[in-house]
């Protein structure tokens, strides 16, 4: 089963502790919200399950078994893609052959085409623009661009940090529609967003990240209008929210 679970992680940088104690549960077919201020511990979260940095106690599990500590190739090849905050592309290389970099892990070749025609169709701004170098494109074409590459590995869980950061409203709108189409098509999705009423809107169950911890944890619905949330996340006291 394509099931996630993270139990107690830390994560340590010497002496700096970016993650304390982060628990989460992500069941196959859902989309998974975590939710948090800057410096939560959300971005170290999702680099530590995808292998780009190693945890210093706790336990990640995949499909059962534990992936903890293991290279991002391997972790990718496993079935989980990271899309990340910063979109890390390629600047002096093609949309297209960003997109190819995305298929490395691919066993069966003659799946990339097919693989580059789900992209191009879920992000047809990407298919015009395919000889463009990645450097020259908006930040909205680079955040596509990233997404689009992480697909490209056929994940089975894709993981997303801060999608929206920076991007014009309607271009986080065509990027959530696109999320919502994947899903629908059965992809299971981990969310970080800053933006509650965004991540909410489309998640099935977040968690809270406080200072390196899970603080709260609930469905979409029953956070969503929880004065914790507003307290932990924003810093308003629920006595002061009119």
């Amino acid at each position: 089963m394509d099931r996630l679970r993270v139990e107690h992680l830390e994560v340590h940088y010497g002496d700096l502790v970016g993650v304390r104690d982060v628990s989460l549960d992500v069941q196959p077919g859902t989309i998974v919200a975590l939710l948090g201020s800057n410096g939560a511990g959300k971005t170290t979260t999702l680099n530590c399950i995808a292998g780009l940095v190693r945890p210093s106690g706790g336990r990640i599990e995949w499909r059962g078994a534990p992936i903890g500590g293991e290279p991002a190739y391997a972790i990718v090849s496993k079935g989980l893609a990271l899309s990340p905050e910063g979109w890390r592309l390629f600047v002096t290389q093609t949309v297209e052959q960003n997109l190819r970099l995305g298929a490395t892990v691919q066993g069966d070749k003659g799946k990339i085409s097919a693989l580059f025609e789900r992209v191009y169709v879920l992000f047809p701004r990407l298919a015009e623009r395919r000889k463009q170098l990645a450097g020259t494109l908006s930040g909205g074409e680079r955040q596509m661009l990233a997404l689009g590459r992480a697909l490209m590995s056929e994940p089975a869980l894709l993981m997303l940090d801060e999608p929206s950061l920076g991007l014009a409203p309607t271009v986080v709108d065509q990027l959530y529609d696109a999320l919502y189409k994947l899903h629908e098509e059965g992809l299971t999705l981990l969310l970080a967003e800053q933006s509650i009423p965004l991540a909410l809107a489309i998640a099935d169950y977040a968690y809270v990240l406080q200072t390196g911890r899970t603080v709260l944890e609930g469905t979409a619905e029953a956070l969503e209008n929880n004065a914790q949330v507003q307290e932990i996340y924003l810093g308003i006291k629920a006595s002061a929210v009119v």
